[in-house]
Parts: C-alpha cells; structure tokens; sequence
C-alpha cells in the first residue's frame, strides 16, 4: 500500500503542474471555542451541473462521474480571512482564523491573488454553551442508498441525481424536531469530497437542517476515502466535534447497516459523560448476529437507546419526550 500512495502523490504532483489556479470551492466550516475553522479546495476548473426531471440514469451518470475527475490545484496561494494561505497536495486548504465571540453563521472571504473574484466560506459558529449537538450520520440514516451493499450502493450513487435521490422523510422530521428544540446539526459520512455540493443540494430540497458535513478525500493514504475504514472516519469525526465543542454533549444518529452501534459504542468508551443518546436506524435487511452483539454492548451503557425501523416511534418513546415533531 506504500507504494500506491506513493504513486498516487506523483501523479497528483505530475499533473498538477502548470495548472492555473481558477476556482475556490467552500465548504461548510465549524468552529471551536476560539478559532473559525475555514475549509474549501481549489479548482482549475468548476464543475456544476442542474438536475432535470428529464436526465435520464446514463446522464445523471455522466454528471456524477464528472464530480470525480476533478483538477484540484496542489499548493495554490489564496488569501483567507486577509491572512496568505496555501492548499495542501490535494488542492484541499484548512484555516483557523480567531473567532473574536462571533456566533452564527460567519461568512469568511477567501480570493486568489490576481483574480477579482470573492468567494464566501460559511462556518458555523454555535455557542459554546448549549443543548446537546446533533452528530448523524448520512447513508442509509437519512439518504437512502443502500451502503451495507456495495453494488446497490453504487448503482444508487451512480445514477441517481439529486432530484432523484430518496432522502428519508422520518430523518427529516426527526432533524428539524432536535434543531427546533435548539440542538446543533453536524453529518459525518464515508462519502468523499466530491459529493458536498451534491448532497447540500439535496439536502437543501428535503428540507435537512442545514451544518457541517465531515467527509473524506477521495484517494489512498491516511485518512483518504480508498484507503481509510468507515468506522476509523467517522469515529475521528466525531472526537474532532466534540473537541471542538467542549462544554457541549452529543446525539449520536446513525444507522445499524455499517457497524455504526460498535462506532458509538467506542464513542461512548472515549467521551465519558459526553453522549446524551443514541437513536439507530434498523434497515430492511435487518440485523445480524454482530450487529445483535454490537446493540447489546451499546445497550448496556448508561445511555438512552433507541433503535428500531423508522425514527417516527422516538416521537412516542418517553426517553426522548423533550422532542415535538416540528409541524409542517
């Protein structure tokens, strides 16, 4: 495996040469008691699509694949917050800029030296002392796609746009009662980079709430979507949440169709005190003998669990009685 990530990091340093530095791409950034955490790539061309009721599975194929033959740009210059900056071999750049007490949502201006444009970097900045953050998980939680199959996982992703794309309209309730009743939404997802637009746009059309997404790179080497496990992400992801947020506990929402019991159940064993509970989403396939032993481990914790087929029946379990179903 050495050798691939070496390969891989020369052909990201071949072609990246003579690139001119084009496009800033922002993602949503988070913060912790003191600083604004700023993310974003850089581009040396933009790839947006428009989804139509019209495209068919072979465009919306085509339009996905197009999200990964990206041409980021590998140690680009910007500016952010008025300070230099510079992307890392991935074209990918992460700036803690002070958060001077500002609470919100921060717009933050990054530009490229020479170039005109200002594009805005949202983070989001909640109090540091607050109700329990949201930390949910996305596939098979609240996007339907099939990940405890590989094949339907991809055929799914790969040809579904984000019209199309089923988002599940008990996650959705459940998410705008716990943002309602004041708790801070964060996702975390194996999905790469690639997909953010993608996902926030359908997000956007389902009526998610609206935070931070914690996603990988696509490529080898640590932490990279090929080489890195789904749990070693996700259990990082939420040790950088809850370290960013200290005086703040944590719902854990996931699903029990890639071993997120076991994820949480190491979260648990981490963060002492740190949990408040844990709400799973039981897929169709149901549970096997592991994931049997995974919820009884995570049951045995003293932390509110609920699992079951649909995240309607927490509005009716008495464990989480400070939720209302938020009207529509």
């Amino acid at each position: 495996m050495t050798a691939a990530v070496k390969g891989e990091a020369l052909f990201a340093r071949v072609f990246a040469r003579n690139r001119v530095a084009r496009h800033i791409i922002a993602y949503d950034g988070y913060a912790t008691e003191e600083h604004l955490i700023v993310l974003g790539r850089v581009q040396s061309s933009l790839r947006e699509h428009v989804p139509h009721e019209s495209h068919g599975r072979l465009r919306n194929f085509r339009d996905m694949l197009s999200l990964f033959l990206t041409t980021e740009v590998a140690h680009a210059g910007l500016i952010v917050n008025g300070s230099a900056a510079e992307t890392d071999d991935e074209g990918y750049f992460i700036e803690a800029v002070s958060r001077n007490g500002r609470s919100g949502i921060v717009n933050v201006k990054a530009v490229l030296p020479g170039r005109p444009e200002i594009q805005i970097c949202p983070v989001f900045a909640p109090a540091p002392v607050g109700p329990a953050m949201v930390i949910c998980d996305i596939d098979d939680t609240v996007l339907r796609t099939g990940a405890y199959s590989l094949v339907r996982n991809l055929w799914n992703s790969l040809t579904g746009s984000a019209l199309t794309r089923h988002v599940f309209p008990d996650a959705v309730a459940l998410l705008q009662a716990l943002q309602a009743a004041g708790h801070d939404v964060y996702f975390v997802s194996s999905s790469p980079w690639n997909l953010f637009g993608f996902l926030r746009a359908i997000f956007q059309r389902s009526g998610v709430p609206r935070g931070p997404m914690f996603l990988r790179d696509l490529g080898l080497g640590e932490g990279k979507f090929i080489t890195d496990g789904h749990g070693s992400h996700k259990g990082r992801a939420i040790d950088t949440i809850l370290a960013a947020n200290p005086q703040r506990q944590a719902i854990l929402i996931g699903d029990t169709g890639q071993q997120d019991a076991e994820i949480y159940c190491a979260a648990i064993n981490r963060h002492k005190g740190r949990i408040r509970n844990v709400m799973l989403r039981v897929p169709p396939n149901g549970l096997d003998l592991q994931d049997h032993a995974d919820l009884t481990a995570l049951g045995a914790k003293d932390v509110p669990l609920f699992h079951g087929s649909s995240f309607d029946e927490v509005f009716h379990d008495p464990q989480f009685s400070y939720l209302e179903r938020t009207a529509k």
